[in-house]
């Protein structure tokens, strides 16, 4: 194993440590917390964690096998498993943030009708037909032969060995990444320009009324006016950050990946296999991601997460205090006799 291969490997250790880590967290502040659950992004949520945390035990391990390997990681059956796997866990990861732009969207353009709009059973009934989108690909992929390990990849993934397939294994390749990358990334920039529009506009609205107010107050001292003008300037740009957190994280982590499927299936130029792995590795890190960008650095998250912390301290301050008492009454006891 070369220095690329130790190094994609390094790679693959670390995103399974920090995917296991930080959608794990999420599943502990969504049974912890009643008050996430009882919102309907928390469907959507849970199905984006459960999936992430499936593609980290399963698919994962496997391709960081392969890497280390060189070869197919497991028996045939095992790997069409995975294959299969693979190919639903993408497309539902991609649909699942596509629900949850979708649910910002009506929040925040449609903030009076949102509850009637968006209540647990259509968040159920959208997280059904993710599922029912995901797994169709996959099954009509099992069901030609289209599923094993790719070498490229060193991946159990979507593939065919047959030469006279590859036009029409192409073309149902091609059709997957439309129905799933490019549909969600449409979704994506639709609704998040949206949001930001509605952002923009409320923000000219509170500038104006605080430059009202600037001027009215003339004795205001002028850091009271630099901290104002600064806050204007934070609160511009904060949601232009988080909406480009959200679409730039999608892109860069399935856009390299998607392009060398493509450019692999109708380009005759050669693709090197370690940039293979590492836009395999890429799309593998939206698992990684997922939790911080779309739950652990949100209010209710971060509450949750404190209030799980205190009282994991707090038993534990709580045995350690036991513990010295009982150790105390037993040096105490033989003093007494």
């Amino acid at each position: 194993m070369n220095s690329w291969d130790a190094g994609l490997a390094g790679l693959l250790v670390g995103t399974i440590g920090v995917s296991l880590l930080s959608n794990g967290l999420v599943l502990l502040c969504l049974l912890h917390s009643a008050d996430i659950r009882r919102q309907a992004p928390a469907l959507f949520t849970l199905n984006l964690t459960c999936g992430n945390l499936l593609c980290t035990v399963v698919n994962m391990p496997l391709t960081l096998a392969g890497v280390v390997a060189q070869r197919q990681p497991a028996g045939d059956r095992l790997c069409r498993l995975a294959a299969f796997l693979d190919t639903f866990l993408a497309a539902n990861s991609m649909l699942s943030m596509a629900a949850l732009s979708i649910d910002r969207w009506v929040a925040v353009v449609f903030p009076l009708s949102y509850r009637a709009k968006m209540r647990l059973r259509d968040a159920a009934l959208m997280v059904a037909y993710t599922w029912l989108h995901a797994l169709t690909f996959p099954a009509v992929a099992l069901a030609l032969s289209w599923l094993g390990f790719h070498q490229l990849y060193a991946s159990c993934t979507l593939c065919s060995r047959r030469p006279e397939e590859r036009l029409h294994f192409a073309v149902f390749t091609g059709t997957f990444h439309a129905l799933s990358f490019l549909l969600s990334f449409v979704v994506l920039c639709f609704t998040y320009l949206k949001v930001l529009k509605v952002a923009r506009f409320h923000c000219k609205r509170i500038d104006v009324i605080t430059m009202q107010t600037l001027v009215l107050l003339v004795d205001i001292h002028p850091s009271v006016r630099e901290r104002c003008l600064e806050e204007q300037r934070r609160r511009r740009q904060r949601a232009t950050k988080k909406i480009s957190t959200f679409i730039g994280t999608f892109l860069v982590c399935f856009a390299p990946y998607v392009i060398t499927r493509l450019v692999e299936l109708f380009s005759m130029a050669p693709i090197g296999p370690h940039w293979g792995v590492l836009s395999k590795c890429l799309a593998y890190s939206k698992a990684a991601s997922d939790p911080f960008v779309y739950s652990l650095l949100r209010h209710q998250y971060r509450k949750t997460c404190k209030e799980l912390l205190n009282r994991i301290l707090n038993r534990r301050s709580i045995r350690s205090v036991g513990l010295t008492g009982d150790s105390h009454s037993q040096n105490i006891l033989p003093v007494s006799e």
